[in-house]
């Protein structure tokens, strides 16, 4: 079922999780819920744990304690399992044999490893990052990018097919704020810069200035209707400038995408399906305007289409789902946003289930959380609020300074390199759910808890090879070698990747990296890993399976891997 590098840990896993499940039975206890096996919390108690006896004590009418031990002395051995032991008030711990640790260390420098197969002949379009033409690449972009990409990434190692969507708006008030101006000031080829000014001054004009509204509100309705040849060429030209500079980020992130939707297409046939069901009662008139009374099942209100008689957000998401399920037969389509459209999303999704039947539990909605400063509100070293572009341009401006100390090649793309990792590290750390502080000087500490940190640590792993080649060393896993701490934890990285594939959760992934790096780095302190012993073929092997895990794990979190630092 699985890969092949992931079958010796899993097929391990699950035969100890069948031997406790079968024991248990024989005792007269059915876990309906199956044998939960977890990592202990220190890797002195083993490798794997379990509290089924304290979970079951008095069903057994035992204490936990007593029915561990009848437990263990009727699980007997188990290949690949050295020892099994009780800890605790009942506790139950699995230490692997050493043959196993040794075969898992071949198994990590396969270029399959961490693949897995759990997702098989599933197809899933991922939608993320949306940013908009004739506005600027915020935050909350490079958030949806950052999890988008790697959520991506995770279910593709799950052996899933993966479709990268972008969803972006190119008609709105937005678009209309920003070619008043440019009109107004006579701009016929508006760079990126002339745009972003033109959407802020607008933006102004259009809250402060009731003659500029009215102008702007009817600017939106020519751009929607296409009736003007001067604004038709100045929208083009602006669109298309957008999108070469949103493709520009994209390549620095490491982002591509299959199909790219707008709203400038997805209006029409969000507007057609909504009037179609009026009559049957799903959307309703209200004041001129067409709304869809979602507290018929426990929601709110939302207007789909204005009482000027133009489409919504909310029709426009009618519209991209039924695009998106022409463009592909999909499973599941997720969409990845800022948790502050939790709500919208709610609504919509109802109406799509309603008006789309035949995509009634295919839609979900991904939620991530906001990202603040730890230095407080934040400004870019233009002096404006901090955008996602600024950011990445100010993290690889600081790195620069680091980068020409280093032994790279190219110092320019090492900067970048860091300042990519500096932010996505940032980002991934939390769960997805959660609000992010963004600590410059953590971001890109070369100490810890940090990517440019775990890029060190991959690229002290191949400085190690490069020398134990020139020094004509074999690498050789030995299976009767004491393993420390770095071995073990290599074993679970397969089980990591998989689960946070099925969580939809990088963190988890973010998280047990910076738990390899960090014993990495204190073996490599400790150890004389190239001693001209015998051991240190044994010893390269663990380096060698240390770097193809960093590697492997940075590449599913979209983070670049420079060779030198």
């Amino acid at each position: 079922m699985f890969a092949n590098c992931y079958n010796t840990v899993m097929s391990i896993r699950e035969t100890i999780e069948t031997a406790l499940g079968n024991v248990l039975r024989e005792l007269g206890i059915e876990a309906e819920e199956g044998v939960v096996l977890e990592y202990p919390a220190e890797m002195i108690y083993g490798d794997y744990a379990t509290g089924v006896a304290l979970k079951y004590a008095k069903i057994a009418k035992k204490s936990p304690r007593d029915l561990a031990q009848e437990i263990v002395s009727k699980l007997g051995t188990i290949d690949g399992v050295a020892k099994i032991e009780i800890a605790g008030p009942g506790f139950i711990n699995f230490t692997l044999a050493l043959s196993t640790i040794a075969q898992t260390l071949d198994s990590a420098r396969g270029s399959q490893w961490g693949r897995g197969e759990t997702l098989f002949g599933t197809t899933i379009m991922v939608e993320y990052t949306d940013p908009n033409p004739f506005k600027e690449f915020h935050i909350g972009h490079l958030m949806s990018n950052a999890i988008g990409e790697s959520i991506a990434r995770l279910l593709e190692s799950s052996g899933a097919k993966v479709i990268r969507a972008n969803y972006q708006g190119d008609v709105g008030p937005h678009v209309a704020k920003a070619l008043y101006v440019l009109l107004e000031r006579e701009i016929t080829k508006a760079t990126i810069a002339d745009i972003s000014a033109a959407y802020v001054e607008g933006s102004k004009r259009y809250e402060e200035n009731p003659e500029a509204k009215a102008a702007i509100d009817a600017l939106n309705k020519k751009i929607y209707g296409r009736s003007d040849e001067q604004v038709n060429q100045l929208y083009e030209k602006g669109r298309q400038t957008s999108l070469d500079h949103f493709e520009e980020l994209y390549k620095l992130l490491g982002t591509r995408f299959d199909f790219y939707f707008f709203e400038s297409e997805t209006a029409p046939k969000g507007e057609a399906i909504v009037r179609a069901h009026i009559d049957d009662g799903i959307f309703e008139e209200s004041d001129g305007a067409i709304v869809f009374k979602g507290e018929k099942y426990g929601l709110h209100t939302r207007v789909f289409i204005t009482s000027q008689g133009l489409p919504t957000y909310e029709t426009k998401e009618i519209g991209l789902a039924q695009m998106k399920s022409e463009a592909i037969s999909f499973d599941r389509s997720l969409t990845i946003t800022a948790s502050e459209q939790t709500d919208y999303f709610r609504v919509v999704t109802k109406a799509i289930e309603l008006t789309l039947p035949e995509l009634a539990g295919k839609i979900e909605h991904r939620a991530h959380g906001m990202m603040r400063f730890a230095e407080g509100k934040m400004s870019s070293r233009k002096g404006n609020v901090v955008t996602g572009e600024s950011l990445i341009e100010d993290l690889t401006e600081e790195a620069k300074k680091r980068a020409a100390e280093s032994r790279a090649d190219d110092h320019e793309k090492l900067a970048q390199e860091i300042g990519v990792a500096a932010i996505k590290y940032q980002i991934l750390k939390q769960a997805s759910g959660k609000d992010i502080i963004f600590d410059r000087e953590r971001a890109l500490s070369l100490d810890g808890d940090s990517g440019p940190y775990l890029q060190y640590a991959y690229a002290r792993t191949l400085s190690l090879i490069g020398k134990a080649k020139d020094a004509g060393v074999e690498t050789k896993a030995d299976a009767n070698a004491e393993s420390p701490d770095v071995p073990r934890l290599i074993v679970r990285f397969p089980e990591v990747v998989a689960y946070a594939a099925s969580e939809m959760e990088p963190h988890l992934l973010t998280n047990y990296l910076l738990a390899l790096a960090a014993a990495f780095n204190s073996w490599y302190g400790r150890a004389q890993i190239l001693d001209g012993s015998s051991a240190q073929s044994h010893h390269m092997a663990i380096v060698e399976a240390v770097s193809q895990t960093l590697q492997k794990g940075l590449t599913l979190l979209a983070i670049p891997t420079p060779e030198k630092m």
